[in-house]
């Protein structure tokens, strides 16, 4: 009988690591941050054609991915017809709050750019032979290059040393020469001019 002791201490002893982990709470479900979204600068302005991220905190079922329609809104659960478009996610964020107060306590949104075009303002347009011709959203630091990069390079009819890039500027434009076979070909970085938010750049072909 002198050993009894010695089991019971001997099991439990095997026992507790079990318990413990048993008992350990399981740690509360990540909140989606915006770090793990496209890189946006935290003032972006939301424009029709971008995927938005929206989560509500403790309601998963209001919790989903939405397009920005062409009308500059989206839909979510309880929340119909929201203007979007011109918002930055934080301050869409706090709309959506103030609109789901009717039907949760205390809510707590987070708005998160999936994938962004941004409006007509913020955007680069690039136009003519460019391998794909198209509207970018603008960033800080852009440059032509960046610009031709997203677009493909040129094609093998592009005029690339008649390049221009047009700049409006209140109800006026201004129009600057480039020579972007220069700048691809040989590497002329005096070509590679920094970006505005609305610029076009527009390429030429060439005659052959």
């Amino acid at each position: 009988m002198a050993s009894l002791p010695f089991q019971v201490l001997r099991a439990g002893a095997l026992l507790l690591p079990l318990v413990t982990a048993a008992c350990q709470t399981a740690p509360p479900p990540a909140i989606p941050s915006s770090s793990s979204a496209t890189d946006v600068a935290p003032d972006y302005v939301i424009g029709p054609g971008d995927a938005l991220s929206v989560f509500v905190f403790r309601s998963p079922e209001l919790s989903m991915e939405v397009p920005v329609r062409p009308d500059g809104r989206i839909s979510l659960p309880l929340v119909e017809d929201i203007d979007a478009a011109g918002r930055t996610p934080v301050q869409l964020s706090r709309q959506i709050e103030e609109r789901l107060k009717t039907y949760v306590r205390e809510p707590s949104v987070t708005v998160i750019v999936r994938s962004f075009v941004g409006p007509a303002s913020r955007q680069i347009r690039i136009v003519g032979e460019a391998a794909q011709p198209r509207a970018i959203p603008f960033r800080e630091g852009m440059t032509v290059l960046d610009a031709l990069i997203q677009a493909g390079g040129l094609t093998r009819y592009a005029a690339g040393n008649s390049a221009r890039l047009i700049r409006r500027e209140g109800d006026a434009s201004q129009t600057i020469q480039l020579r972007l076979d220069d700048l691809l070909r040989s590497g002329d970085m005096n070509q590679d001019v920094a970006l505005r938010p609305g610029d076009t750049l527009v390429i030429p072909q060439g005659w052959f």
